[in-house]
């Protein structure tokens, strides 16, 4: 028996996709080949365990050569190709020694980090939530700051960067186990040599990136990797601008080895640990129709038009950061560097974030509402509101078609109590978002 009901609601998200414009930074598009696999036959398969991890320097080894592997279940001989192919091109675009691409998330790949060098009690220094950081970066709803002490660093107000010396003066008073690198609302480029640096006067101290808001911007080779500048570890999503399934990856510099044994605690057997991590320690079987999705995404993002492509993610941001300023809109920051911009809606237009990103979502634009740093609003009717341009960059839009983008923004806003007005931008998205197909309907 077909079940009508959801497969009406999947059209119908297919056509409200279609009908309007993605600004969400954290989302994006995905292509028939990584839809394809994620839909296919290797999502019946139980594979807990690795495949074996020798010889990862060439394709056609991986893709074809039968090794013995450390998994708990047979008929392996599929998975194990998929799996290396997947950790193989990991490796080349990021430029690791290691891959763990089993991760069912960015939250669960940076849980496997702290639990892979960390004991409880243990303390971790990352951003504040409330200046742009990320809920697994230590906030105290979470599972992991009950078991950890997260310390907090922030923004310098004035130019909207780090505040470095802030850092290294927390950093050499705390003695964090793992300095963290990351952020979801942050639209700047990070230091990361000024945080190597800052970390390698600390003892035992794992230098750690949650990339995930720019893996695609360092795998185009337009955002600097942590990996030139000593980072031990990079976890990230493998949606966002990567442009892959929803999954995460965590990648790493040191030995590796065999995860049946385990290792001594060293920076050195750091992706060791973090396989044993992984599993079994925080997580299951690995959801190898995803792990099959991820490696069709990373063969993508090793083509050159990959870089291309995230280089008008950056230019199309600016080009939108700057036709948003001419209307008004108080950028947090003063702009952007990244995929993302950040503004103050509630100081712009005398609004909070909640009713913008309702108001935009009627007329087919969609972002999200956000706090903006020491933001005095509620979580849920903050002062600010958050966009990119990952996704619309992938349905083809270029630089001169942001102004329209600012501009629908600010007539939305300024007739949000206008349905008349609001129904004819509504027309207007519409007729000018089918003029860009999804990937999948190529």
């Amino acid at each position: 028996m077909n079940d009508e009901k959801i497969f009406e609601l999947i059209h119908a998200e297919i056509e409200r996709q279609r009908d309007g414009l993605e600004l969400i930074p954290s989302e994006n598009y995905v292509s028939q080949q990584v839809l394809l696999a994620m839909g296919s036959e290797f999502t019946n398969k139980y594979s807990e365990g690795y495949p074996n991890f020798d010889e990862l320097d060439d394709e056609s080894v991986i893709s074809t050569k039968i090794l013995p592997n450390y998994r708990y279940y047979g008929g392996q001989i599929n998975t194990d190709r998929v799996e290396r192919l997947a950790i193989w091109r990991a490796m080349k675009l990021f430029n690791a020694d290691h891959a763990n691409v089993q991760p069912h998330s960015g939250a669960q790949a940076n849980n496997a980090v702290y639990n892979a060098w960390l004991e409880p009690g243990d303390t971790v220094l990352g951003m504040d939530l409330g200046h742009g950081g990320h809920l697994t970066h230590g906030s105290p709803v979470t599972q992991s700051a009950q078991i950890y002490n997260f310390v907090r660093y922030h923004i310098d107000p004035k130019d909207g960067r780090f505040d470095y010396d802030e850092i290294e003066k927390i950093a050499l008073k705390e003695k964090p186990k793992i300095l963290l690198v990351g952020y979801s609302a942050y639209a700047r480029i990070p230091d990361f040599a000024r945080f190597a640096e800052i970390g390698k006067k600390i003892p035992g101290c794992l230098l750690m990136a949650d990339m995930a808001h720019v893996a695609g911007l360092i795998a185009g080779g337009v955002h600097p990797n942590p990996f030139d500048f000593g980072f031990h570890v990079v976890t990230t999503t493998t949606h966002k601008t990567l442009r892959g399934p929803r999954g995460g990856l965590i990648l790493s510099r040191g030995i590796v080895g065999s995860p049946l044994k385990k290792p001594e605690k060293t920076l050195e057997n750091i992706p060791i640990l973090i396989d044993r991590s992984v599993f079994p320690g925080t997580q299951g079987g690995p959801l190898m129709h995803v792990i099959a999705a991820k490696a069709v995404a990373f063969h993508e993002a090793l083509q050159p038009d990959f870089k291309k492509y995230a280089a008008r993610i950056v230019a199309n941001t600016a080009e939108l950061a700057e036709q948003l300023k001419k209307r008004g809109f108080k950028l947090v920051f003063g702009g952007t560097e990244n995929h993302l911009i950040l503004t103050d809606v509630m100081s712009s237009f005398g609004v909070h974030g909640g009713i913008v990103e309702k108001v935009l979502d009627d007329i087919g634009l969609t972002l999200n509402k956000n706090a903006i740093p020491n933001d005095p609003e509620p979580p849920f009717r903050p002062s600010g509101i958050r966009l990119g341009t990952p996704a619309i960059t992938t349905r083809g839009l270029m630089e001169k078609d942001m102004e329209k983008i600012a501009e629908w923004m600010k007539l939305a806003i300024d007739n949000r109590d206008n349905p008349t007005m609001i129904k004819k931008l509504r027309a207007e998205v519409q007729q000018f978002a089918r003029q860009f197909p999804l990937p999948s309907d190529k």
